[in-house]
């Protein structure tokens, strides 16, 4: 008589059941059983769950949907830089890299590439690693972030339903891959899925989304979770990585194993022999662009062979292997109605062509930038005109020309450039050799207004519900769009003086919650979740508020930099050129614009005020060595005793570099356990290996 399967059996086996129909619905879009059956064996799955809460397993397709983030986005660093490509315009262009290609091989070597679609979405990179029953499972999901560093978006990228959540031992052993390794693919937001989301956000009174790309990048940073799901994002994997490395032979191979294994990989793909291969695959691909329903914007070409790529290896921006040939922005004809004039928070003025609505690429365009004085005068446009518009790099709407035929008469009104600002009426100016007027009024209410909001953003300050109608309500100006004013903000809405609530980012922190309770649409939860999240933003640290103060040229990187090197703001601002250029990838050009900033006293002023209303103006100042200085190192498999993390970081305080790829200008290779390719790469280049003992003892140095 056969035993009665055991509660873990049965989950496993429902499990896996509902992982098969999950990939042929989703996948595959060929279910082989209805809605309803679907629901029934997830219900019987959840029941068996709540029984036996010990068998519950983040792998678990009851677990797409989990709790939110407890706050915002943890940043991870890549296995290897994330990259962008280089570009092709034309076919000269690609025959131009095709020759670079080969004149980087021997000729003997035959050459194959692979061209892929190139989805207009984000890139995104899955970590699994060891689950049970022999399983992989999804460890880590990192947005691309800044191509070095990403946010972890792991709980987000669980509700994707073509994100496996594990890879079965069976799977694996077919595919010849192991437990643990990367997926390197895009996201996209299907067109369908974007106009439902647009008609939905129209029906709540929100203006909809530019497009489905921007509206990919929103959902996947979104804190929660449910709203993820409820978009219908697909993930399309293209790469497969162990240990930062390439994993197959060739990359035919890995987009077969990826998806044997149960990704969803485009199917618009072709392995050809030469450039004339690829030159017709792009020229059959540009007409798919309108029946796909998902957004491309060209094609993407890679070195098929794994081994010539590493060989090649990369720019300092981009592999030398792989390119992508953009097909030409899409475009339309439309009518300029009106331009209008922002001011941003440098004070520079930039005028907006306000157009009749027209559908470019599955978007509707309203709005389109004119740039400068210099471009209208180049345009020779006017009031009136019928212009030609292209969304430039198929996202931001720009005028490329007048249209003057028969069928488009010509405008009459000229557009006239201001003298003095749109906000405040200050004159505008203009700085010799530039081509951008700015208002050079640091109280004017349109820069006042641009400073705030890039001080309250996530990637700053973080403040939460400091948006811009609270922004518009502080500095007692109106989101609404009046008939009698035609300036605008850089977002691109009027503005209408009324009694500010503060004037600097200083009066921020010294907002009372009377003040705030009056204010339209605010009540107490409101009130006290903004004050809540304004006292917070004091700790942040020196290199959240150099970059919230909006030094030209200062990035987040270094800002970082220059707060661990002086450790406080005061070091910071009494610094001379020569002793800014001292800090590591500080040049010439950022150490004057940073003594530029401290020499105002407007600045002066607003650090005094910040520092005296209790911000943090230290940070833990690093103190950077010198027994490494000049030596690149590369890291790979497990050490003994140091994490990957900790080894790099103690490298770089000796000064020395870490790198993610082994070349011939690698110093050393620091190998530990399960060294992958990069310790083979090492040996056949003749690069020194290290292991942890060694490279401690030269860190004594």
């Amino acid at each position: 008589m056969a035993t009665a399967p055991t509660p873990e059996e049965q989950v496993q086996t429902l499990r896996e059941q509902i992982q098969h129909h999950e990939y042929l619905y989703y996948v595959q879009d060929a279910p082989e059983i209805t809605d309803a059956q679907y629901d029934a064996l997830m219900n019987h799955l959840k029941a068996l769950e709540e029984q036996h809460p010990e068998l519950i397993t983040p792998d678990s397709p009851t677990q797409r949907v989990g709790g939110k983030p407890r706050e915002g986005f943890v940043k991870v660093a890549h296995s290897r830089p994330m990259l962008s490509l280089d570009n092709a315009y034309n076919d000269e262009e690609l025959r131009a890299w095709d020759q670079r290609v080969r004149s980087g091989l021997p000729a003997s070597e035959t050459l194959r590439y692979v061209c892929e679609l190139k989805l207009d979405g984000l890139s995104m990179a899955l970590h699994y690693g060891t689950g049970t029953h022999g399983a992989a499972h999804l460890e880590r999901g990192l947005t691309r972030g800044d191509g070095t560093i990403g946010e972890d978006v792991t709980t987000n990228v669980r509700t994707i339903r073509t994100v496996p959540l594990s890879v079965s031992p069976k799977k694996l052993e077919t595919a010849h891959m192991p437990q643990n390794f990367e997926i390197r693919g895009e996201v996209v937001l299907p067109q369908a899925a974007f106009v439902k989301m647009n008609e939905e956000r129209e029906a709540q009174g929100m203006a909809p989304a530019a497009n489905p790309r921007n509206a990919a990048a929103g959902t996947i940073r979104t804190l929660e979770p449910n709203i993820v799901a409820q978009r219908r994002l697909d993930f399309y994997a293209y790469f497969l990585l162990r240990d930062g490395e390439t994993l197959l032979p060739t990359h035919t191979e890995t987009l077969a194993a990826l998806k044997t294994v149960g990704f969803l990989v485009n199917p618009h793909a072709k392995t050809v022999d030469n450039i004339d291969g690829v030159i017709d695959f792009i020229a059959k691909a540009e007409p798919l662009r309108e029946t796909l329903g998902y957004e491309i914007d060209g094609v993407v070409i890679k070195l098929d062979s794994t081994a010539q790529q590493r060989r090649l290896g990369f720019t300092g921006k981009a592999p030398r292997w792989a390119i992508a040939y953009k097909f030409a922005a899409r475009a339309g004809i439309t009518r300029l109605e009106d331009v209008h004039f922002q001011v941003g928070r440098t004070g520079k003025v930039t005028p907006v062509a306000v157009l009749t609505p027209v559908l470019i690429g599955g978007t509707t365009v309203t709005r389109a930038t004119l740039h400068n004085a210099d471009e209208i005068a180049r345009l020779g446009v006017k009031i009136g005109d019928f212009v030609q518009v292209e969304r430039g790099g198929d996202v931001i709407p720009k005028i490329v020309e007048v249209v003057d035929d028969k069928d488009h008469p010509r405008g009459k009104d000229e557009i006239v450039f201001p003298t003095n600002c749109p906000i405040c009426g200050s004159e505008l100016m203009r700085v010799e050799g530039e081509v951008d007027w700015r208002c050079v009024n640091n109280s004017c209410p349109a820069r006042v207004r641009e400073e705030l909001l890039h001080w309250s953003a996530r990637s700053v300050m973080n403040i939460e519900g400091l948006g811009d109608a609270m922004v518009a309500q502080l500095l007692g100006q109106s989101a609404s769009l009046g008939e009698e004013t035609d300036v605008v903000t850089e977002e691109g809405a009027p503005i209408e003086v009324r009694k500010p609530l503060i004037h600097t980012i200083g009066d921020l922190y010294r907002l009372k919650r009377e003040q705030l309770l009056g204010l339209e649409r605010v009540g107490e939860k409101t009130a006290d979740a903004l004050l809540a999240q304004i006292e917070r933003s004091k700790s942040a640290g020196l290199t959240r508020v150099l970059l919230g103060l909006g030094i030209r040229f200062v990035g987040e990187r270094t800002a970082q930099l220059l707060a661990q090197h002086f450790g406080s703001m005061e070091a910071l601002r009494n610094a001379t050129a020569e002793e800014l250029e001292a800090v590591n990838e500080v040049g010439p050009k950022v150490a004057q614009a940073i003594v530029e900033f401290f020499a105002v006293e407007k600045n002066q002023q607003l650090v005094d005020d910040l520092t005296g209303l209790g911000l943090t103006m230290t940070a833990e100042k690093k103190v950077v060595g010198t027994a490494l200085e000049g030596m690149t190192f590369v890291l790979t498999g497990t050490l003994p005793t140091l994490t990957r993390e900790e080894a790099k970081e103690r490298i770089e305080a000796a000064g020395g570099k870490v790198s993610g790829s082994v070349s011939k200008k690698t110093s050393y290779v620091v190998a530990g356990e399960e060294a992958g390719s990069k310790l083979e790469k090492a040996e056949s280049l003749g690069v020194k290996i290290l292991d942890e003992a060694a490279l401690l003892e030269m860190l004594k140095g």
